[in-house]
């Protein structure tokens, strides 16, 4: 197997009703990909660097932070 390069992958779905929103929140997965020169397939592999942590948010009711992507706060349950 040959290493191709490292990509990340858009996880998630295409919605009808929301279209690309629920992508927008499902985050990527970054991984490897190699090729095998005789017979062209590929193979993904997950990278071996860990991923970085998402960006932080402050929740306005009890101050604590959280991942941005959350829908409301894991702490007090605020939603925004």
């Amino acid at each position: 197997m040959r290493y191709i390069k490292r990509e990340k992958l858009q996880l998630g779905q295409t919605g009808w009703v929301l279209g690309d929103l629920p992508n927008l929140f499902a985050g990527a997965m970054s991984v490897d990909i190699y090729t095998c020169p005789g017979c062209s397939k590929i193979e993904f592999y997950l990278a071996e660097t860990v991923e970085e942590e998402l960006p932080q948010k402050q929740c306005p009711n009890c101050g604590k932070k959280h991942d941005f992507d959350y829908p409301k706060c894991p702490f007090c349950k605020y939603e925004y």
